[in-house]
């Protein structure tokens, strides 16, 4: 039973740093933050995904047919064939799951990316900057070779010539920070284990909240880039949908809680505190923990294996 409790580990651990993600994006600095998360959003969804694979081949062998085509001397024993078959077959299910929703949302961003960059590539750049006609105000960073910044001459007439240059910064700030890896990340890891749909939200808000950090930098103005945000954001929702899709990846400066981002940067800039360390202790130390009981789990799967094939003594 070591075997299956162990590879459980990791399976449970996300559920518990969903708490730990929402105090992280309010605590910790956001560019501290957005990596804290990354990191340990990654490392859980690896770990659970083997987790998975190994839960799915220890049900699998321990049925006659199918261990011996895996040379196995005799099925692989397991303590009870009436818990593990079922646990098997969940986790087959969520692998499934997991890896059709994901190729859904690939397929899609793939699309939107390749509709956006069209788009652009007929339209007149100055530098980084693409200027599309639309009388939806919008603007975002778009990735690739080169990166752009795309915006609606409807967001220009939003803004004044200080709130227009405080929006392109904080557009820039995503690209130069290559913010567009992150996200993607924050939702390979979401489609790999839901309990991590919370950390992918708070991975959302901690890019945004980088970008607009770095803007109230390049501005020297707390002030002038919150209500930059809060004009661009209250233009955006007032206006018709977007005529153009565009892939999630690609950041807005409207996007998320604004309300939140806003006060956050009407408050002066955050000391760092010794009170906000325990919460990266603590989510590393979930990653840690995670990576240990799944890489022991794996392990002895792997031994009572070579036991089964007769290459290996218990």
């Amino acid at each position: 039973m070591t075997p299956l409790v162990l590879l459980l580990v990791p399976l449970g651990l996300p559920f518990a740093t969903r708490p730990l993600a929402r105090h992280a994006v309010q605590r910790l600095a956001p560019a501290p933050a957005l990596y804290v998360l990354t990191t340990s959003a990654l490392v859980l969804a690896g770990t659970s995904v083997i987790a998975l694979g190994t839960l799915v081949l220890t049900g699998l062998l321990t049925l006659p047919g199918l261990a011996a085509l895996a040379e196995l001397i005799h099925p692989l024993p397991t303590p009870s064939g009436l818990l593990v078959l079922p646990v098997s077959a969940a986790a087959l299910g969520a692998l499934a799951l997991s890896a059709w929703t994901l190729t859904r949302w690939a397929l899609r961003q793939l699309h939107a990316f390749r509709a956006a960059t069209r788009e652009a590539d007929h339209r007149p750049t100055t530098g980084d900057l693409c200027v599309v006609e639309s009388p939806h105000p919008d603007a975002y960073a778009l990735p690739g070779r080169p990166h752009r910044i795309v915006v609606t001459t409807a967001m220009l007439r939003s803004l004044d010539a200080a709130e227009r240059d405080a929006l392109l910064a904080h557009e820039r700030a995503h690209n130069q920070g290559r913010h567009h890896y992150l996200l993607a990340a924050a939702e390979l890891a979401a489609h790999c284990h839901p309990a991590l749909r919370t950390t992918r939200t708070a991975i959302r808000l901690a890019v945004e909240r980088a970008a607009d950090e770095s803007a109230a930098r390049a501005t020297g103005d707390r002030r002038l880039t919150a209500r930059a945000i809060a004009r661009a954001a209250l233009a955006g929702h007032a206006a018709p949908a977007a005529a153009f899709p565009r892939p999630d990846f690609a950041s807005a400066a409207t996007t998320g809680p604004v309300p939140q981002r806003v006060a956050a940067l009407l408050d002066p800039v955050p000391r760092p505190q010794r009170a906000t360390r325990p919460i990266a202790i603590l989510l590393a130390c979930c990653a840690v923990l995670s990576v240990t009981a799944g890489t022991v789990g794996s392990l002895t799967f792997h031994h009572q294996v070579e036991v089964a094939q007769g290459e290996a003594s218990r």
